[in-house]
């Protein structure tokens, strides 16, 4: 009996000294995540709902930007004065300096802090602080649209350059004028490309078979590389406070 009381005592005291190895190491890890300025991230915080867009997205907060996953929790906190996507960036992937070119890949973001500019990771650790020597010319790459935007007695239209012949002709445009503003945004697909449209004085997005993609409810959508670079387009409904929006017309 003493024998076993014995052995118990001794199980117990080795779980005891078992549990607080596995406390202090994750007390370890812990702080070494705090002092490399990064977050402490959960499995599912990066977990895609829409496949489509990036897994962290900017967002606004008090004058500041920080990043929003998909389901709208802050991840990175907003304490910068800009912010981009996590893309990559040529300048860093072409640099002289082989030792930084990882940092232009898509797994950073570029961001502003007090005049400041880094690359973070996705913990919002700041990895990288640009160098002008370190950075080099991105390679030009033009490609010709294929579609432009036409204005006919005042309202906006569109045509493809290889089929329009005839004004005149409704059969000539590929969206007949009825809009009073249209711009193609930038993006890979040419074939494809998304459309803002202003129509009774607000502003929504269509495609080019003048489907509405996002509806006419905005008082304003950004002119800028969002679609291009992260499938979002940049919205407001008050003049002053913009976010995103993907093509489900779901904010962020």
């Amino acid at each position: 009996m003493a024998v076993n009381l014995q052995k118990e005592h001794g199980m117990r005291k080795l779980l005891i000294i078992l549990l607080c190895l596995s406390t202090l190491g994750s007390f370890a890890q812990s702080k070494k995540g705090a002092a490399s300025g990064g977050a402490a991230i959960q499995n599912n915080d990066l977990l895609k709902v829409n496949e489509e867009i990036p897994a962290l997205i900017p967002q606004q907060r008090e004058g500041k930007f920080g990043f929003v996953n998909q389901q709208g929790k802050l991840i990175i906190k907003a304490e910068y004065s800009n912010v981009g996507f996590f893309t990559e960036d040529c300048n860093l992937l072409n640099s002289p300096n082989t030792k930084v070119r990882k940092f232009g890949i898509s797994k950073y973001a570029s961001v502003r802090k007090e005049g400041v500019d880094f690359r973070i990771d996705m913990t919002g650790k700041r990895v990288y602080q640009f160098k002008d020597a370190d950075l080099a010319k991105c390679p030009f790459e033009f490609k010709k649209q294929k579609f432009h935007s036409y204005v006919k007695n005042g309202y906006y239209g569109i045509i493809e350059d290889t089929t329009f012949k005839n004004a005149e002709d409704f059969r000539s445009y590929k969206i007949y004028p009825q809009y009073l503003y249209l711009h193609i945004m930038e993006g890979d697909d040419l074939d494809n490309p998304m459309i803002i449209a202003s129509y009774n004085n607000r502003f929504g997005v269509i495609d080019i078979n003048n489907n509405v993609v996002v509806p006419f409810e905005y008082s304003d959508i950004k002119r800028n590389y969002s679609w291009k670079l992260a499938r979002l387009f940049e919205v407001t409904k008050d003049g002053r406070n913009y976010y995103y929006i993907d093509a489900r017309n779901k904010g962020y």
